[in-house]
């Protein structure tokens, strides 16, 4: 892909390009406190590499949510700490945070999260105008080309297919080149074929664009997507597999539902 100029207004680079775009550190959430208190996520190291695929999974109430709710600034944890790009998410205030989210994070959720009064195109840019940015057209052209929606764009959200739709946030997320993209079981409520589809328009963001995915997922199939999948369970670590298979990420799963 060619390189575009980065705005001069989205958050600097660190200057050590070996910098993974995230890292957790001891990260620690825990709910209530004595005796009825609940630990979601238990001491969680973890680093994402830039432009690298990384698949989250594990049995219903492992943690894998929450941990992905702390990754992306969503949630604050306990104890621990996340960085993105070198950027330590506890240092940010509020009003801070919210913009760094704006402008360095994406997100693709299982509801799509659209706009029903605007446009697909009103979509897409809408976090760029939030943060006074102007879109790079050239990478609006190849984002929306590469997802197929170039015929699509005067269209509203209930003139879209579910695929349709899910395509356009997955646009949007692309759009502000962040430094991570989160993706919450976002082919949830796709059928088969169309899901594959979106976990292949996700791949293709980590191979020709750079960007750096972070999937929740409970699908087998769809973690084989992805350069590695991380297995959670009891709020901890279960291992991790490089260049999953489905049937691999099925023996892990049956493992980590073994420990529970």
């Amino acid at each position: 892909m060619h390189p575009h100029t980065e705005p001069a207004d989205a958050a600097p680079r660190p200057q050590d390009p070996q910098e993974p775009a995230l890292r957790a550190s001891g990260l620690v959430k825990r709910y209530g406190d004595g005796p009825a208190a609940v630990t979601a996520v238990a001491g969680v190291d973890l680093a994402f590499a830039r432009g690298g695929f990384t698949a989250v999974m594990g049995p219903s109430g492992s943690g894998k949510s929450t941990l992905m709710h702390l990754l992306a600034g969503l949630d604050t944890p306990t104890a621990g700490r996340v960085t993105v790009e070198g950027h330590d998410l506890a240092a940010l205030g509020d009003r801070e945070l919210t913009a760094f989210r704006r402008e360095r994070i994406g997100f693709v959720f299982q509801a799509f999260n659209l706009l029903p009064a605007l446009t697909a195109e009103e979509n897409v840019l809408l976090p760029l105008r939030l943060s006074g940015r102007r879109p790079d057209r050239a990478l609006f052209d190849e984002v929306v080309g590469s997802l197929g929606l170039g015929d699509r764009l005067g269209h509203r959200p209930g003139q879209l297919s579910g695929g349709q739709q899910q395509r356009v946030a997955v646009a949007r997320a692309l759009l502000t080149r962040p430094a991570v993209v989160f993706a919450d079981e976002p082919t949830g409520a796709l059928d088969v074929a169309t899901g594959r589809e979106l976990l292949g328009h996700l791949r293709q963001a980590c191979d020709r664009l750079g960007r750096t995915v972070v999937m929740v997922t409970h699908d087998p199939v769809a973690a084989t997507y992805a350069d590695r999948a991380v297995l959670m369970s009891d709020g901890a670590l279960h291992g991790t597999l490089d260049a999953p298979t489905a049937d691999g990420v099925v023996a892990a799963m049956a493992r980590a539902e073994g420990v529970r």
